[in-house]
């Protein structure tokens, strides 16, 4: 039996879960306020208990895949999420909608994780490369589904559900026939008898646990672009239609720029790539207190996705780098919960901070949350010489 998920199905399985996910993402507004006649604050508050669902499914995923079976909890998160939307395409009132949507952010949730601590049990390419191809396989299947879903829906509600079972259909073909693999061989003997302390050593830990901060922050910050940033400019006069083509220069961006990422990897410690790249993604949210013309949010856009591919790709690795091997799921599950804790959170936050202070101060506030944060992070890193993992 094979040790190890051969890359190019990983890169397919994440592409294809991101695709049907991304169908989701857009559409919950649109749907919910045009056709459901719901308040974008109903709507909001759905996506945010689908985030929540999604953050429990991280944990799910994790702890599954360190202490039960890595190839059925696999199978669990994406028959949870199959299931649930090939119901959608039949029954999507208001309510089974809205409940839909938070049992299929658990199964993503539980897929998330599986697949990222599939990818560390890869030991043909570097754990770099690795993760750095899961992230493009990501972003080019939110493309693909941000791009589609608009035609789509024209065609009816129904036609999107049946487009993003079909993605998870295959996703489910991928798991079946090719995530039954020997994880327990690369384990160590004693987790077979039974739980195991975990080895990783209290530096690491406490390491791992400000990464997952930082992380929090960073896609706290990117929420914003995801929610706020559409009212924002067009309260300047900027179409929303203009909005809608900044994302997909971001995702042609990301796709195009991996020869950059590439001279990174080989010419940086993984902790000063994650630092460059996290510190120019920072900075750009600084731009946006003077931004007022559209191309002032496309070169801002630039600036966040060059520190984007640069920073946050690697982010995954330099956690499998620190961690004991048969404690991979959880603190990839750990490193998942932040991030869907922070997309979750960027909204409300952002909201409320608009409400009760400004845009600028919005945009401040996050700036400074993310470069100390990083701070913290590179600081510890350097006294425990453990800037490369």
């Amino acid at each position: 039996m094979q040790k190890e998920v051969r890359l190019r199905w990983l890169f397919l399985a994440n592409l294809l879960n991101n695709a049907g996910a991304a169908f989701m993402w857009p559409l919950t507004t649109v749907y919910m306020h045009n056709y459901l006649h719901q308040s974008l604050t109903f709507s909001g508050t759905v996506l945010f208990w689908m985030s929540l669902a999604m953050i429990l499914g991280n944990y799910v995923g994790g702890r599954l895949f360190d202490r039960w079976r890595p190839y059925w909890t696999a199978i669990l998160g994406v028959t949870v999420s199959t299931l649930t939307l090939a119901t959608l395409i039949f029954w999507h009132s208001l309510w089974p909608y809205a409940i839909g949507l938070i049992v299929v952010g658990f199964g993503d949730g539980i897929s998330m994780t599986v697949v990222n601590a599939y990818a560390a049990t890869v030991t043909t390419k570097s754990n770099r490369y690795v993760f750095n191809m899961l992230y493009l396989a990501l972003n080019v299947g939110v493309v693909i589904g941000t791009l589609l879903v608009g035609y789509l829906l024209d065609l009816g509600i129904d036609v999107v559900f049946m487009v993003t079972t079909a993605c998870y259909i295959g996703l489910v073909v991928i798991v079946l026939s090719k995530f039954n693999i020997n994880v327990a061989a690369i384990k160590p003997e004693t987790e077979k008898t039974g739980r195991t302390p975990d080895t990783t050593t209290g530096a690491k830990r406490q390491l791992i646990w400000m990464i997952c901060l930082l992380i929090f922050t960073v896609y706290l910050s990117y929420a914003l672009w995801e929610s706020l940033l559409s009212v924002h400019m067009t309260n300047l006069g900027i179409p929303f239609r203009r909005y809608s083509e900044v994302w997909t220069i971001n995702g042609l961006l990301i796709i195009i720029s991996q020869p950059l990422v590439t001279l990174f990897n080989e010419r940086f410690k993984i902790g000063t790539q994650i630092g460059l790249g996290i510190t120019l993604f920072a900075l750009s949210f600084l731009g946006l207190v003077f931004a007022r013309q559209y191309i002032d949010f496309i070169v801002i856009m630039v600036i966040l996705t060059l520190g984007e591919v640069v920073g946050l790709p690697i982010v995954p690795a330099w956690i499998d780098d620190m961690a004991a091997v048969d404690q991979r799921g959880k603190y990839q599950g750990r490193f998942n919960m932040a991030l869907s804790l922070g997309r979750a959170v960027g909204p409300l936050f952002g909201g409320m901070m608009v409400a009760q202070f400004s845009y600028t101060i919005l945009f401040i506030s996050v700036t400074l949350m993310m470069l100390v944060a990083l701070a913290g992070v590179l600081i510890k890193a350097w006294q425990t010489h453990l800037l490369n993992g």
